[in-house]
């Protein structure tokens, strides 16, 4: 299962997932999360949503051009918390490897954010799906632009280099 959104992170995950991880005989989870578009105790509904419908579709055609014998599924789920959200879908799929998109923050990022009360130093939805999933998770960041490999974070290595 990988996550995606309109970053340039989610698509490296991509990238990394589907060279890296991805098997011919493997069904690739496409999950976009989305707000809930009722508040107030009335019946969710999905929300019609043309650029992530875009998105999904772009990166299903990402999947097909660089592995096309694999099966490739999408879903978007709504939550008010990304991180429940996805981790419940990923539950619900039953997925084997939870792949994301991380972006690279700074120092000042994480200080602020551990000044704010967040004991983790810049907890964000990734470092929860990463803490909480129940299925292996990997954050995904390229090194650099240029190339230089992928940064990987597990729940037991943090920012292990992968030269590839």
């Amino acid at each position: 299962m990988v996550v995606v959104d309109r970053s340039p992170e989610a698509k490296a995950a991509l990238q990394w997932a589907l060279s890296h991880s991805v098997r011919s005989d493997d069904t690739v989870v496409l999950v976009q999360t989305v707000r809930p578009s009722c508040k107030h105790g009335e019946r969710l509904q999905r929300e019609r949503d043309p650029k992530g419908f875009e998105l999904l579709h772009a990166m299903k055609s990402i999947c097909r051009a660089n592995k096309p014998e694999v099966q490739v599924e999408t879903a978007v789920v709504e939550g008010e918390e990304r991180g429940p959200a996805i981790l419940e879908e990923a539950s619900k799929q039953g997925a084997s490897l939870l792949v994301m998109g991380q972006k690279h923050r700074s120092m000042a990022w994480r200080l602020i954010a551990a000044w704010a009360g967040n004991k983790a130093g810049g907890g964000d939805t990734v470092d929860y799906c990463v803490r909480n999933a129940a299925c292996m998770a990997a954050a995904v960041r390229r090194k650099s632009s240029r190339g230089g490999g992928y940064l990987i974070t597990t729940k037991r290595h943090k920012d292990f280099w992968l030269l590839a």
